[in-house]
């Protein structure tokens, strides 16, 4: 997750408590599973307090080698979630982008140190377009692997401001057409036309959707150039990493049509509190401008199931791909590598926010533990003071569920 740019002692009630173990995940003891609670639901009110407008929920899904457990905290009367409850969780999808450049790669379908203007192997196609529109500053020394790592320099045309758009260019034509369809040439051409970038390639890291747009591109040509017709990135990840056939099949889901904006039931709806007094809930979506970098969806088991299984080494990647993943650190980064971040306690994986949303997802493979953890929760109001607050929140709610079990929690 990056900056996104915006212009913009407690008291537990015991009801509430009976209420959210009914609908719990819980193999571990009862102790634990209430000490968890009660440390999940100080923290929502703490947060509740210091923002001053009403959490909807805080959840935190952890997986030890011998015990699993679902921990939702709600204000009082309300529902809580359950570990099959559908959100959008944002760049999580990145993790699923960079696993399936690497298996192109087992596969000898492209290599990670070629640059985007080379051809594909054994084809006359470029990785990306020879157009005007994919002519982007620096394009001919940008590599496969610097997109993966966020060191490409690639201009972050959904989060900061380019001529014309003071917010986004994203962001401001979605407030002016909530319904357009966006395409990847059409988001690379804004950084082109406007001569956009941060850096030289391979010189410093700075964290860009757009790179990852331009991955969801490689994906879908390379894929096209081997199944001999047109193909997308969303059936690339579903016929190798998702879909039933995949090794650890996941019913997660990529949309990449501005109509295909609905997210299942249940599903939570993601809160923001905007400048103007205005309360949006985000369930419905537009997410065609964020294919391959932010348009996933599915459940918090879903995400569990997936990044356990990734960062253990019982999925596509082999050891070879999954230690480019963990370590091949970016330029500029302490610790993001390939689509993979390590957070310490916590372990490997990656977090994402979207349009009311905060999630995270990771494996600590020292302890075989995982946690997920998502909030629906943003607060754009007074000047954006509150708004990473949320976040941190929900990493504290993941660090204080290990504490309980006896694991290192918060650093």
């Amino acid at each position: 997750m990056r900056k996104l740019f915006f212009p913009f002692a407690i008291a537990l009630l015991f009801s509430s408590l009976f209420i959210s173990c009914s609908n719990s995940v819980q193999t571990g003891s009862n102790t634990n599973y209430y000490k968890m609670q009660m440390s999940v639901d100080s923290i929502r009110t703490a947060l509740q307090t210091s923002v001053g407008k009403t959490i909807p929920s805080l959840n935190v899904l952890i997986t030890t080698p011998t015990d699993e457990y679902f921990i939702s905290s709600v204000p009082p009367g309300n529902l809580p979630l359950t570990k099959d409850t559908y959100f959008r969780f944002a760049s999580n999808t990145k993790n699923f982008t960079s696993a399936s450049i690497l298996n192109m790669q087992q596969d000898g379908w492209l290599n990670i140190d070629s640059k985007i203007t080379d051809t594909i192997p054994g084809t006359s196609i470029t990785y990306v377009p020879s157009t005007p529109q994919w002519n982007i500053p620096n394009k001919n020394q940008i590599s496969i692997k610097n997109l993966l790592q966020h060191s490409a320099g690639v201009y972050d045309v959904s989060n900061d401001p380019a001529p014309g758009y003071p917010n986004s260019y994203v962001l401001d034509v979605q407030i002016a057409e909530p319904n357009h369809q966006f395409s990847s040439g059409e988001l690379v051409g804004v950084a082109a036309t406007n001569n956009l970038s941060y850096f030289l390639p391979g010189t410093n890291h700075h964290y860009s959707n757009t790179g990852y747009t331009i991955l969801s591109e490689i994906i879908a040509r390379v894929y096209s150039s081997h199944a001999g017709s047109p193909k997308l990135y969303s059936e690339y990840i579903y016929n190798y990493l998702t879909g039933p056939f995949a090794m650890v099949p996941v019913d997660v889901r990529f949309p990449y049509l501005a109509t295909d904006n609905t997210i299942p039931s249940p599903n939570t709806p993601g809160k923001v509190y905007f400048e103007d007094g205005t309360i949006t809930n985000t369930s419905v979506y537009n997410k065609s401008a964020n294919v391959g970098e932010g348009n996933g969806y599915g459940t918090m088991a879903m995400l569990r199931t997936y990044i356990r299984s990734m960062i253990s080494g019982n999925n596509i990647l082999n050891a070879t791909s999954l230690n480019l993943m963990k370590n091949e650190i970016s330029p500029g980064s302490p610790n993001y590598a390939l689509g993979c971040a390590l957070f310490t306690n916590l372990g490997y994986g990656h977090t994402g926010a979207t349009m009311g949303y905060f999630s995270c997802m990771f494996y600590d493979p020292l302890t075989g533990v995982s946690v997920i953890g998502s909030i629906p929760f943003w607060d754009l109001t007074n000047g954006g003071v509150n708004f990473y607050k949320p976040f941190y929140t929900m990493l504290d709610a993941c660090w204080a569920v290990r504490s309980v079990l006896g694991y290192p929690g918060k650093p």
